[in-house]
């Protein structure tokens, strides 16, 4: 073969041995593509899948959002009090003007208050806030117009309140099975997610609004608080309704807005359901809370403390002080860094004290403490929370001189609730406060339409009967590190949350 013909010839094979090379990156390119595109048509499709309007949902969930109006017998004034002053020549002549109109300012009188709710079985059991329906001697449910539904309202009962998260649940009798929602999973809702709010606002009847999730994991003063802050619209009536994600699962319950004037300005919180669903099995199974006691004083565990402990970074809680408990009992010791609480890691005082108090009372969990160098582990047995505030509650009655008087705390002048003012101000029987006096018109709590009348009866989420317990209250707030205090404020009847900065 001549030399040429035969370069032909090698040139051909390698040619013919390179042909399925290039056919195979011809076929990955061809692969590629295809897979590319399929992936934009399903993001396509995905979005002509979402529904242009929420009708759809607000069709699916709104028959288990009721109306709840709450009714409080308030005394009637004796005598022509708050009209002319006692004593004056007009007395008389305002007392024939009342016995001649039958007595009426003497009479017993009706408040009236409006909330929200929503129905989570069909049975007939109902959540709401327990400021909705607190000190209320008669419930009535209003349910959704439409077919199936009660077209009454009905009376509720109260199954079991929770002050700490402020929640409610209660009980109605219905002629049917009733329409219901379902818990969703709140830990899975994300900054940015599509939610709706349900409820009564400003007593307008049914509404919806819509929003986002704003922030996840607010506190505002509570020990087991779990907000999730959202801008849809949440006003007063609001309270105790729900927090809908778009499957139509409750993620929270509408709790609380701060806002400069009582309406809303797109920052509302809602108690997270899976802090609201755990209380509420409790409530439905006990009518109470049952919460674990471990029964030890703790902070966060800062750097400084950190390296001067020799921790290898800052987390945990650390134990300033353990009183008589289960703790004690266990053998946990003031300066004991607690680590991880049955097998879970702490990462602060806040996730230790919710994480207790969702753990089962009696139940014995292994403790991991940092000491003097080295770890170990203890075994305690968990005690109720419940019994142990109610032993460490200090006995009513005991009017002391400080508590008598007024004080000047956050811009505000208060003073203890006199059966005087109980009069003056309608205020029920039963309920206990601190009445302001006077507020700083330079103060934030001016700025947030707190005024001279106002009755304060919790603040942390703990009822308030003496300026002491505000005080504490204060102190408490402050040593948890937070900025703000949230009070229950309640005019004429109806109650709004005011958060107040503990700077002030």
């Amino acid at each position: 073969m001549q030399p040429q013909a035969m370069n032909n010839t090698i040139r051909s094979a390698r040619a013919v041995a390179r042909q399925p090379a290039r056919q195979m990156t011809q076929w990955r390119l061809l692969w590629l593509a295809m897979i590319s595109t399929l992936m934009v048509l399903a993001q396509v499709a995905i979005a002509q899948a979402r529904p242009e309007s929420l009708a759809p949902l607000a069709d699916k969930v709104s028959r288990a959002v009721v109306n709840i109006t709450t009714t409080t017998v308030v005394e009637g004034r004796s005598g022509p009090q708050g009209i002319v002053p006692e004593g004056s020549p007009f007395e008389d002549f305002f007392r024939e003007f009342q016995d001649r109109n039958g007595g009426q300012g003497d009479r017993p009188r009706r408040s009236s208050a409006l909330g929200s709710g929503f129905v989570i079985s069909e049975d007939g059991y109902i959540v709401t806030n327990n400021h909705v329906i607190e000190e209320a001697d008669e419930i009535e449910i209003e349910f959704f117009p439409g077919e199936g539904q009660p077209t009454q309202p009905l009376p509720a009962k109260v199954v079991g309140t929770d002050p700490n998260t402020d929640i409610a649940l209660l009980k109605v009798e219905a002629p049917m099975p009733l329409t219901f929602v379902k818990f969703g999973d709140s830990d899975l809702a994300r900054v940015g997610d599509w939610v709706v709010a349900m409820g009564n606002p400003l007593g307008q009847g049914f509404s919806l609004s819509a929003g986002i999730v704003s922030a996840r994991n607010r506190e505002l003063s509570g020990s087991y608080d779990d907000y999730i802050q959202t801008d849809a619209a949440i006003n007063r009536g609001n309270s105790g309704g729900p927090l809908f994600n778009m499957d139509g699962q409750v993620v929270g319950v509408n709790t609380a807005i701060l806002s400069p004037n009582g309406g809303s300005i797109g920052i509302g919180f809602s108690m997270a359901s899976n802090v609201v669903s755990k209380v509420v099995n409790q409530l439905k199974e006990f009518g109470e809370t049952r919460r674990g006691w471990l029964g030890v004083r703790i902070q966060d565990v800062t750097k400084d403390v950190a390296e001067a402990m020799g921790l290898d970074s800052a987390k945990g809680a650390l134990v300033t002080d353990v009183p008589e408990g289960p703790a004690k009992a266990a053998g946990l010791l003031a300066g004991d860094v607690i680590l991880s609480f049955d097998g879970v890691d702490v990462k602060d005082t806040r996730a230790l004290v919710r994480q207790v108090g969702n753990t089962e009372v009696g139940k014995a969990v292994r403790v991991r403490v940092f000491r003097e160098g080295k770890t170990e582990t203890l075994r305690v047995t968990l005690g109720r929370r419940e019994d142990a505030q109610r032993q460490s509650t200090p006995a009513s009655g005991d009017d002391n001189a400080p508590d008598m008087t007024e004080k000047q705390l956050l811009g505000l002048t208060v003073s203890r609730l006199s059966e005087d003012q109980r009069s003056e101000l309608n205020v029920p029987d039963g309920m206990d406060g601190l009445v302001i006096t006077s507020v700083d018109e330079t103060s934030e709590a001016w700025e947030k339409g707190m005024r001279a009348g106002d009755l304060i009866t919790e603040a942390g989420q703990q009822k308030l009967t003496s300026i002491s317990e505000l005080e504490a209250r204060i102190d408490e707030a402050k040593e948890a590190g937070r900025k703000s205090l949230l009070l229950l404020v309640r005019r004429a009847g109806e109650p709004r949350f005011v958060a107040l900065n503990l700077s002030e």
